[in-house]
């Protein structure tokens, strides 16, 4: 199992920012309102991170020796952890675009300020909870003294 590199992250992280950062610009000189992520959107993310958690407990669990579990399903786990690693991190830098948006303009709407500040928190939350949800689905290494590769 390769752990998701954290130069993954930082380009989601930047392509999301760019993105979200362009888009309410364009929106905005159409004279369109500009996107601005509600409230539940930093709710639920907290939540999947909680989730993703749960997953994994019995998988680190399993990695420790304390009992056996399927194969498929730590793979799935793990799988869901990276993904989760990656959307976070794209959400995370969706969110500080339109936080970074917001907070250039001449006005800064207070509300949507901190509905945007609220998803950044979340959506790094998320993305913490998925790498230490990977980390606790890696097998040690056989040898005590055999250093695993980066």
């Amino acid at each position: 199992m390769t752990r998701t590199p954290p130069v993954a992250l930082v380009i989601a992280a930047l392509v999301g920012a760019a993105l979200a950062f362009g888009l309410d610009t364009v929106l905005a000189l159409r004279g369109i309102a500009v996107l601005v992520p509600p409230v539940s959107l930093a709710v639920a993310l907290v939540l999947i991170g909680v989730v993703v958690l749960a997953l994994a407990w019995p998988v680190r669990r399993a990695a420790r020796g304390e009992r056996r579990i399927d194969p498929f399903y730590a793979l799935r786990v793990v799988v869901l952890a990276q993904a989760s690693a990656v959307a976070g991190a794209l959400l995370a830098g969706g969110a500080a675009g339109i936080l970074l948006y917001l907070l250039t303009r001449a006005v800064v709407p207070l509300g949507s300020t901190l509905a945007a500040g609220g998803t950044v928190v979340a959506a790094v939350l998320l993305m913490i909870a998925a790498l230490v949800a990977e980390h606790w689905c890696a097998l040690p290494p056989d040898d005590p003294t055999e250093e695993t590769p980066a």
